[in-house]
């Protein structure tokens, strides 16, 4: 399953000279964000493309044997999904190798969940999209060691055929950029308007401009108990408390008497 059709492919590598291969100089709108083998080209995931074919048009098979045919097939396929993580490196590395840092390697297949690769082993980085500065956009097989991919750089060899990828500046996102907006403007209000209420520096401490203002109970509410006067509200007699304990004191001497 190639990518593009015979004609368009005849168009895009047409351009050679010196060896090199000339692809389009524009990078696609989004960046890679994952990174897949599949055993059967059909069967990859949904929005994934295939890379079922090298740049002249050969078979991109990963697995095929020099000598003998084999059954077995493993094509390299990747998506550009707009989301949170972005790819921002790939490495191949042999089988027994030490995992290379931050890398995440591709073990088993997509569709069938079988052993990804023989003798090699494809590694990728993936990142935050807002974190990263730059990122893979595209990813090419070429099947012959003397051409070399403009703009790409090469990630290493696999069965007789070499894996190039390009770089490019991450953008962000449009909802990041409302989002960023959107919290800068109320940071610029909060700064702005409360003055009264802002924090100054002054030397060791931190002081605000409510700061050496006394609070203290207006004199007009002190020795206020002893001076309350009865008030009438709708019928309803408020009294104090002296008032209160002496129409209604009981001295319990009934009772006192009857326990004697």
């Amino acid at each position: 399953m190639p990518r593009i059709d015979r004609k368009a492919r005849g168009e895009r590598f047409s351009r050679k000279s010196f060896g090199m291969t000339e692809l389009s100089s524009q990078l696609p709108a989004e960046p890679i964000s994952a990174v897949g083998i599949v055993a059967s080209p059909i069967k990859a995931p949904d929005g994934y493309c295939v890379v079922a074919q090298t740049t002249d048009g050969s078979d991109a098979d990963l697995w095929k044997d020099g000598l003998f045919k084999s059954k077995v097939t493993r094509y390299l396929c990747f998506t550009r999904n707009p989301g949170l993580d972005v790819v921002t490196d790939v490495k191949l590395t042999d089988i027994k190798d030490a995992l290379p840092e931050g890398f995440t390697p591709l073990q088993e297949t997509l569709d069938s969940k079988e052993a990804a690769m023989r003798k090699r082993r494809l590694c990728v980085r993936v990142s935050p999209r807002a974190a990263a500065q730059t990122a893979v956009y595209d990813i090419q097989i070429v099947a012959k060691s003397k051409y070399h991919l403009v703009n790409y750089t090469c990630v290493g060899e696999i069965n007789n055929m070499f894996l190039w990828y390009r770089f490019g500046d991450v953008q962000p996102q449009k909802h990041q950029m409302a989002n960023k907006s959107s919290s800068e403007a109320p940071a610029k209000l909060r700064s702005t308007g409360r003055p009264d209420c802002e924090r100054q520096s002054s030397g060791s401490g931190i002081k605000t401009a409510l700061d050496d203002v006394p609070f203290v109970v207006s004199e007009k509410f002190h020795d206020t108990k002893d001076k309350m006067q009865q008030v009438n509200l709708m019928g309803i007699t408020i009294k104090s408390l002296a008032e209160i304990e002496e129409e209604f004191h009981y001295n319990f001497t009934t009772e006192r008497s009857i326990v004697r």
